[in-house]
């Protein structure tokens, strides 16, 4: 059974995707993270697969055991009142059925949705569409079942791993956004692009809510502001691993820094002003209410 404050919730989530306002997720990969966004005034909560892999030692690409994903998930979803979506990666599952029973698992934690991909390891030939669509289905039979609607962000690796040209990879992730739609989703995710007359394009051309990556360690350019993604009629904006690989950047270039020199200046410049700093870690472990 799921609880009626977790079908709440997903109801409430799938209605962030129909709003005027575009949707922005900061995406956290622990507990701490989740409580600052959250307590930034987002909401909702996305999780990264990359991100909660990392922060546990792992690379990407489903590395990390499931039961530790979702310990890690379970976690979060206790620790926030905002609905909280998940990466699942390509489902973490040889087959339909393996992937049912992983997402059954997830379920359970209480999250609201998932993002769930068509590649597997990047490679750069992806998962069947008929395939994939099969899983979307079957995963959209199972929420069916549980009288809950799970909230299906479909991602689709055309542009990040195909080798075709730019045209042919628009209309790859245009075919198959619509099929992914179709089969059950709610919500098309393709990632990365940055162009304006491409984003325009696949917002117009897909029948489904859009997802766009603003991740600038993925792809080329600088993503596009909010504002202009809202212009352009994206219902939804996640910063995938950019926030976690942030901060890594950050603990990097501080112990660099302390390395080469002996001096603190990067350090001193993020913690300044220290009041602010202070309020960061207040908000992390909630004790700013």
């Amino acid at each position: 059974m799921v609880p009626n404050i977790q079908k709440e919730k997903a109801e409430l989530f799938l209605k962030f995707h129909q709003d005027k306002e575009i949707l922005v997720l900061l995406n956290s990969w622990d507990i701490g993270s989740s409580k600052l966004i959250e307590a930034s005034g987002y909401k909702a909560i996305a999780t990264t697969s990359m991100g909660i892999a990392a922060a546990l030692g792992y690379p990407d690409c489903q590395v990390i055991q499931l039961s530790e994903m979702i310990g890690v998930i379970t976690g979060i979803v206790k620790a926030v009142q905002v609905p909280v979506t998940v990466d699942i990666e390509a489902g973490y599952g040889n087959n339909i059925n393996e992937i049912i029973e992983s997402v059954k698992k997830i379920i359970a934690t209480g999250i609201v949705g998932i993002n769930i991909e068509d590649s597997i390891d990047l490679n750069p030939v992806l998962i069947d569409e008929v395939e994939f669509c099969e899983r979307i289905s079957a995963i959209r039979a199972l929420s069916n079942s549980l009288d809950f609607h799970l909230v299906i962000n479909a991602r689709t690796d055309s542009f990040y791993t195909s080798p075709g040209s730019s045209q042919e990879k628009l209309s790859e992730s245009i075919k198959r956004g619509n099929k992914y739609r179709e089969a059950g989703a709610d919500c098309i995710f393709v990632q990365p692009v940055a162009e304006k007359e491409t984003i325009a394009t696949l917002v117009k051309e897909i029948n489904a809510p859009i997802n766009i990556l603003a991740n600038p360690t993925i792809g080329s350019g600088s993503p596009l502001s909010i504002s202009e993604l809202q212009d352009l009629g994206v219902a939804r904006v996640s910063l995938g691993s950019g926030l976690m690989k942030a901060t890594l950047a950050l603990i990097k270039k501080i112990a660099d820094e302390l390395t080469e020199k002996g001096t603190y200046d990067i350090l001193l410049d993020t913690l300044t002003p220290l009041p602010d700093a202070a309020l960061a870690y207040k908000m992390a472990v909630g004790l700013n209410k």
